[in-house]
């Protein structure tokens, strides 16, 4: 395939110009949880794919067209554009704007205080562009320290590129993350990424990433980033100095897969996501309901909000996904809390088509204050797993014989995506009330495994049960009976 130009029409890109399949046939929403819809400017492409909100409630975003707009007090206003297709933003404390287009990461100054910016100032260029399509870059988050950290996207159909599959490398650290220095110093960070469209900094300054199912991805997935680790797809390896194009064309995926590091979380494909957008933290204090410092992620392409659970095992995270919110009215690619506890979604259906039946826009979840009846929490222990309610169960309700788990895993190849391998059905051998909110299930486990685990029959003392009954836990590392 030729140099493509970056309005290239390619149905497999993350943002190619294919729109969405039709409206959604269904909604889960929890008790006390709305969609609010903003209006976005008319006769405008409003595809939003760089989302934050300042501490004033003021909200930015950048538009694939290249814009930047600010929403406060239910007007919009144009700050910047020409910028070459933003998928990230971040408001500063000086009110500039520091955005990430495909070139570089810019920040955007408004001199003169006119709501209008009037100096593009260049913070990092030091990757190579090429030119592509799919060569996008996400960003930035930034730390307590002041270092700036992105992810730069594979490409597809790069000229003279190196390949094992669908995506592509021609060097200048595509498929890695990078950290930019408050000196301005670029640092290449971690390898190994293919399609990492959402970026986000833990409230612990930890760097977490997305990435997309496709080659070398078994099914989308959550990483913790950690400097000088490989993530699996080996043609980002290209510019690691451990290694030579000529060796990586004759590297085996039993030879990366001792490097690699496994996802924290995966998201199995279109049960839950299908290309996940940025991970954000609710930090909001009890504002957005009973799911404090969990984390909640957009889907561009099942138009849901689906939220994951950690927990530290061994020393290193591990959990599980589940839907939370579906039935949005386009894809959803970025999000953020405001300061009242609001989760705003920004939203494009420019890419992998969505199930929302709009081409791009604005929404926004609030909670009414109204307890929903969910499950909270999961934690492995060492012969299965223990489940907390939002609200006090029927014990009646719980029953071994009407909780349904299988597992599997993931093959690590070259081709797009991965089945389900070693499916399996599991016994829960007991099940037992630990207290009024908690519930244990006992069965055997076994490491590097997905379990997907399922409790349409548990209610709760009015017999409402919970709007998503299934959830999804990576078990990387068993659990030791001593702790």
């Amino acid at each position: 395939m030729n140099n493509l130009s970056t309005l290239s029409i390619v149905a497999i890109s993350l943002f190619s110009l294919t729109f969405t399949s039709g409206a959604c046939a269904k909604q889960t929403l929890p008790t006390g949880y709305r969609i609010d819809t903003i209006a976005t400017p008319s006769d405008i492409p409003f595809h939003i794919t760089g989302l934050d909100i300042d501490q004033s409630g003021k909200v930015a975003v950048a538009t694939r067209l290249g814009d930047v707009w600010f929403y406060s007090n239910g007007q919009w206003a144009k700050f910047a554009d020409g910028l070459h297709e933003p998928t990230g933003l971040l408001i500063e404390a000086d009110n500039t704007v520091v955005v990430g287009q495909k070139p570089e990461l810019s920040r955007i100054v408004d001199t003169n205080n006119d709501g209008v910016a009037d100096e593009y100032i260049k913070v990092a260029d030091d990757w190579t562009f090429h030119d592509n399509y799919h060569e996008f870059n996400f960003a930035p988050v930034k730390d307590a320290e002041g270092n700036f950290f992105g992810t730069l996207n594979l490409g597809h159909g790069v000229k003279d590129a190196l390949s094992f599959g669908v995506m592509d490398s021609a060097g200048g650290y595509r498929g890695w993350a990078y950290k930019v220095t408050p000196s301005g110093e670029f640092v290449p960070y971690a390898s190994g990424l293919r399609s990492p469209a959402g970026v986000g900094l833990s409230p612990k300054g930890e760097l977490f990433v997305t990435d997309n199912q496709g080659d070398w991805v078994a099914s989308s997935k959550l990483h913790l980033i950690r400097k000088g680790e490989f993530y699996g797809h080996p043609v980002s390896l290209r510019d690691d100095p451990n290694y030579t194009v000529e060796q990586l064309r004759k590297i085996t995926p039993e030879e990366l897969e001792p490097i690699r590091t496994k996802p924290n979380v995966w998201f199995p494909h279109k049960e839950i996501s299908g290309s996940p957008g940025n991970p954000e933290w609710d930090t909001t204090e009890g504002k957005f309901g009973p799911f404090t410092g969990q984390i909640f992620v957009g889907d561009q392409t099942l138009s849901n909000v689906f939220r994951v659970m950690l927990e530290e095992v061994n020393g290193e995270y591990q959990g599980a996904a589940m839907n939370f919110i579906d039935g949005f009215q386009s894809g959803n690619i970025r999000v953020k809390f405001d300061p009242e506890g609001a989760l705003w979604v920004g939203q494009t259906a420019r890419g992998w088509q969505s199930e929302g039946n709009k081409p791009f826009g604005l929404q926004k979840v609030v909670w009414d204050g109204t307890t929903p009846f969910e499950l909270l929490t999961i934690n492995l222990i060492p012969k299965g797993f223990d489940l907390s309610f939002t609200q006090k169960l029927d014990k009646n309700s719980i029953k071994a014989s009407d909780i349904t788990v299988s597992s599997w895993r993931y093959r690590y190849h070259h081709n797009y995506g991965s089945p389900k391998v070693d499916l399996r059905e599991e016994k829960v051998l007991s099940s037992e009330l630990l207290s009024d909110q908690k519930l244990r299930i006992n069965l055997f486990l076994e490491a590097d495994r997905v379990y997907a685990i399922n409790f349409p029959q548990i209610s709760n003392q009015n017999g409402a049960k919970p709007s998503t009954t299934t959830l999804f836990y990576t078990l990387n590392s068993l659990k030791s009976a001593i702790e």
